[in-house]
């Protein structure tokens, strides 16, 4: 049998590169440092869901901005984490496409509370550049856009 990666009719891998691929046969973007950028993603949508879910429902007319947008931050982290576990090209060129997004956001939202802190009464995740969060959300895209670039430009068999 030649060596490949493949799905056979039940559902279940064959060939002896099968841990390459998922049983749907997409190529897995969960593996050596990926794994690491999965958990740290999925760490990162715990922290933001629940801060966000928490500071939305109690105390939101505080600050909407900042708890809307720690919502947002929690929805990006949720989409690429669960881009990074799918797998295959699609999900991979997604979560390039979220990453970047997440880049950007967290570039405006840092730079916005350096110069007008007054707006924020309140921080986001993002603010400050993730200050609050170890500066995790400014260097996780970008490890993670450059993980996902690795990725896609490895070949495939």
């Amino acid at each position: 049998m030649p060596d490949s990666d493949t799905t056979n009719d039940t559902g279940t891998e064959s060939g002896t590169g099968a841990a390459a691929t998922t049983t749907a046969g997409r190529k897995r973007l969960v593996s050596g440092p990926g794994l690491l950028l999965v958990w740290l993603y999925g760490v990162m949508v715990v922290g933001a869901v629940s801060r966000s879910a928490f500071q939305i429902s109690t105390e939101f007319d505080r600050a909407p901005l900042a708890y809307s947008l720690s919502a947002v931050a929690a929805l990006a982290y949720a989409f690429i984490t669960y881009s990074l576990v799918r797998g295959g090209e699609r999900a991979r060129k997604a979560a390039l496409v979220c990453c970047a997004a997440e880049l950007a956001g967290v570039l405006a939202v840092g730079t916005w509370t350096l110069v007008r802190p007054e707006s924020f009464p309140d921080t986001t995740v993002w603010s400050q550049f993730g200050m609050g969060y170890l500066f995790i959300p400014v260097i996780l895209p970008i490890t993670g856009m450059l993980w996902l670039r690795r990725r896609g430009a490895a070949p495939t068999r």
